[in-house]
């Protein structure tokens, strides 16, 4: 237990070396010094790693370990102070505020006063969290600077064209506000669709407007999917490893979730066809291009054998091509995409922009056939009428304009040049790394011991990385961890790997 954790007495307590409570601080993140040190130490509240009634370094012994000024430790304190999560002790010093819902509610005023969006408050019963998939994500969204996330599933905000986004919300802005105070339509801005239409084409995917919806993201349009096609009891099929995230939303909906073995070239086709004929289950998901987390892509022979399977079978088949934009396509590297070969019969297809333009705007799509559309058009009316108009006009203005073409294969240049080096790196602190994709932000390394525990340790230390175990719907300890070769760039993940890992 380190003397963070001990809670024998306030005395030992204060003991502790401030570096342990606040992760590798950044004079470039944009992030005031004040701000960083807040959200470090509040994070460490929330995840109990700092309990109630322990005490504070002194602002002088705090100021002294992180390089800062008095000034800043101060006024650290009086904003955690503010936000309920430590106490002024006239003499003695800041300590952990002991949680209660009292101070549960204080810390939620205190939060939105500030115009910040308060930490969730945990009960006192879960002093010790498990790994799981609401850890890393409630983790990712505490704003940690990307530099610190390697587990995470971004880029970062300086690789995106923030200027071309706020550049097209302004146009936006300043068309007839009268557009702007209204629902959308239930199927999506017409004008982004036809955009779409002209993309989908360049994969050849022939898909008309009125085979497209548009949705909040592509975590809203497998949730449609799934309740559109599915009931209690179905069984859906995913790849393993594969996007931990639609294990609980698919579980939630009482369906069962398998998992088919992910190769590097597409799924393990003979455990498919034994597990179809099985289960005999109603949709598979997969990534075909740049699958999540290892950045592998489908073989063609794999993708014929897929469809032959879904039609003996009778399932359907969503194609999530999130990360469709990272790919330098057809004619630099092979891409076989399974809605290219069935045209949308027994394929739906997803796609989206928030990996390559703006998480926030939350616009994606499902192309699929008339029919479909038409149902998980009005399956988005029964789940939240339409989605926002206002973001679909802006990445329709960003796409028709032209220059997010060369955004994307400017996206595609930094991370061939960070690839190979990072994966090197990754090597010599004693990583194993089967197989280096070519494109893509993601690698799944092997670092020969339980990653759950590793990221446990990680998080200790402010650095969020993403465990095997989550990338598996059986949810089993696993050597194997998603590394983003993005967010790899800070020297503190390669100190605590190569400590970790003996190297």
């Amino acid at each position: 237990m380190t003397n963070t954790q001990t809670q024998a007495s306030p005395a030992r307590a204060g003991k502790a070396q401030p570096t342990a409570l606040v992760a590798l601080l950044s004079r470039e993140s944009g992030e005031s010094l004040i701000e960083q040190i807040v959200r470090s130490v509040a994070a460490r509240i929330d995840d109990r790693v700092l309990r109630g009634g322990a005490r504070m370094p002194s602002i002088r012994q705090f100021a002294g370990a992180q390089g800062v000024s008095c000034f800043t430790v101060v006024a650290s304190y009086d904003k955690l102070v503010a936000r309920g999560y430590l106490e002024s002790r006239r003499g003695a010093g800041f300590y952990v505020r002991e949680r209660s819902p009292l101070n549960a509610d204080q810390r939620s005023a205190a939060g939105a006063g500030a115009g910040v969006e308060p930490a969730p408050v945990w009960p006192d019963a879960d002093a010790g969290k498990a790994i799981d998939v609401v850890w890393l994500i409630r983790n990712m969204f505490r704003q940690t600077p990307y530099q610190q996330m390697p587990g995470s599933g971004v880029l970062p905000n300086e690789w995106l064209d923030g200027q071309t986004v706020a550049n097209a919300l302004r146009a936006v802005g300043r068309q007839n506000p009268n557009l702007l105070l209204s629902y959308g339509l239930p199927q999506g801005f017409l004008p982004l669709r036809q955009q779409l239409q002209q993309k989908l084409a360049e994969l050849e995917i022939v898909a008309a407007p009125e085979q497209i919806v548009t949705t909040a993201g592509v975590t809203q349009a497998l949730d449609l999917v799934a309740r559109e096609f599915t009931r209690p009891g179905d069984t859906i099929f995913v790849d393993d490893p594969a996007w931990f995230l639609m294990f609980g939303s698919f579980a939630a909906l009482g369906a069962k979730v398998v998992g088919i073995p992910r190769l590097g070239d597409g799924p393990d086709i003979a455990r498919l066809a034994e597990l179809a004929a099985l289960h005999q289950p109603k949709l598979y998901i997969i990534n075909s291009v740049l699958h999540n987390p290892s950045s592998t892509s489908l073989s063609a022979a794999k993708a014929f054998q897929v469809l032959r399977l879904a039609e003996q079978h009778g399932f359907t088949i969503v194609e999530d091509d999130i990360y469709c934009d990272l790919h330098p396509g057809s004619a630099v590297q092979p891409a076989t995409r399974l809605a290219a070969l069935d045209q949308l019969q027994r394929v739906i297809y997803l796609g989206g922009f928030s990996k390559t333009m703006a998480a926030n705007l939350r616009v994606g799509y499902i192309a699929t056939s008339r029919q479909w559309a038409e149902r998980l058009a009005d399956r988005k009316m029964l789940s939240t009428l339409t989605t926002s108009d206002i973001g679909e006009r802006v990445v329709y203005k960003v796409l028709s304009e032209g220059s997010y073409r060369k955004h994307a294969d400017r996206m595609r240049l930094r991370l061939d040049a960070v690839r190979g080096k990072t994966v090197r790196q990754m090597e010599r602190v004693g990583l194993t790394v089967d197989i280096v994709s070519p494109a893509g932000m993601f690698v799944w390394a092997d670092a020969g011991r339980d990653t759950n525990a590793l990221a446990e340790r990680a998080m200790a230390e402010g650095l969020l990385l993403a465990p095997g175990s989550l990338f598996s719907p059986k949810q089993l300890a696993s050597t194997r961890m998603r590394l983003n070769v993005a967010a790899m760039q800070d020297p503190a993940i390669w100190r605590f790997l190569e400590r970790e890992l003996g190297r």
